[in-house]
């Protein structure tokens, strides 16, 4: 079978090795972000993360398997590849673990305001905060309860925080200790001081989150958004940020990518930015090859 690997995934020789001993001719290519300037007929198999955004699918004629570097499905032509009876896999779990512990340390420093102590610091100045809050006692709803949710919640449950799944289904996972349907959203957003979306980006869970939601949060809730900028609509955030529902935004994506720099969420006080960085961990390079070496395995058996 021919496989076609793109610089998404970063292969060292060893690696390179043992996919060609399943059988595999393998081409790769450094930047999936170009068009291509081979002929892509022949690709039996393909490991990418945005190649499609570039480069046209219909060329891929005998494709039959993708695998993706990244968790989201939202930049593959999932009609196309539906029509065509294309499996397709993703990189479930290989980026939970980081992305859960990025949010409790990313809460913890709200909660214990780090920022005045960094400010002061570098000002040599000692003074104390008596405004610091546990994370004990609170309630978080997670919304989208799938791999990273669940490795998120496992962690706050460790901090006594009551976990509250919202999913469209009852979840496979059981570390959580209430379930609402997505249906009914807002009765959890009432009751929740925290609010993290880990939900995937489809036409459904577009702007999930807009003017109309967030007049349902509790007062003085924490937004966490670690899934896609697209979920929620900016423009009605900062809004919503100025009367304190939610009091506070953690931000590591957004609607537009790098965020500009124009963007008056760069200097509010209530929001805390990183740059889509929140899946970075040393040890994902491992984790990712094994979840790629047995899916390519299995698609040839």
């Amino acid at each position: 079978m021919n496989l076609l690997i793109t610089g998404a995934f970063p292969t060292t020789d060893e690696q390179m090795a043992q996919l060609k001993a399943l059988g595999y001719q393998i081409t790769f290519v450094q930047d999936e972000r170009l068009p291509l300037e081979i002929d892509c007929s022949s690709f039996d198999a393909v490991v990418c993360n945005g190649l499609f955004l570039y480069n046209d699918i219909k060329n891929f004629h005998s494709l039959k398997f993708i695998q993706l570097t990244s968790a989201g499905l939202d930049r593959l032509p999932l009609d196309y590849i539906s029509e065509h009876s294309i499996t397709v896999k993703n990189a479930k779990g290989v980026y939970s673990i980081p992305m859960a512990e990025w949010c409790v340390g990313q809460l913890l420093s709200v909660f214990k305001q780090t920022r005045f102590f960094d400010h002061n610091q570098k000002n040599r100045q000692w003074i104390k905060n008596r405004n610091l809050k546990e994370l004990n006692g609170t309630t978080a709803s997670i919304i989208g309860f799938g791999s990273v949710g669940s490795e998120t919640a496992k962690r706050l449950s460790a901090f006594g925080v009551k976990i509250i799944a919202v999913n469209r289904s009852v979840p496979k996972y059981d570390n959580y200790d209430e379930y609402i349907n997505i249906q009914q959203l807002d009765n959890a957003l009432s009751e929740s001081d925290i609010v993290i979306l880990t939900l995937p980006l489809t036409q459904t869970t577009h702007h999930l989150f807009d003017e109309n939601r967030w007049s349902n949060m509790k007062d003085g809730s924490i937004l966490v958004n670690m899934s896609r900028g697209k979920i929620i609509d900016e423009h009605s955030l900062l809004t919503a940020l100025k009367n304190s529902r939610p009091a506070f935004a953690v931000l590591d994506v957004f609607e537009q990518e790098p965020l500009d720099t124009s963007s008056p969420l760069w200097t509010m006080e209530n929001v805390i930015i990183t740059p889509h960085n929140s899946f970075v961990s040393d040890k994902n390079k491992e984790r990712l090859f094994r979840v790629i070496y047995e899916n390519l395995r299995a698609s040839k058996q």
